[in-house]
């Protein structure tokens, strides 16, 4: 892992970008203190499907119905 300089960071900000887009992680400093790593990108996410799990999540009817009384006490710290 190479340390740059933020002076040299800026100067070269093309190239650091190619090498981290290759695999590189490149730290950044500032005062000889380390700023911020550069990294590349996660590769390969892909944005989620809706309905992917439809036959496999069973949702109850009365998902939304109001919790019995002594649950809700339970939560509201009540004894």
């Amino acid at each position: 892992m190479e340390r740059v300089s933020v002076y040299a960071a800026k100067a070269h900000l093309s190239r650091l970008l190619d090498r981290a887009a290759a695999g590189e992680e490149i730290i950044i400093t500032r005062h000889g203190k380390p700023l911020v790593k550069l990294v590349p990108a996660a590769a390969g996410a892909s944005p989620r499907q809706l309905g992917r799990l439809r036959d496999r999540i069973q949702v109850r009817e009365d998902l939304d119905a109001p919790l019995p009384d002594e649950i809700l006490d339970a939560f509201e710290g009540k004894e």
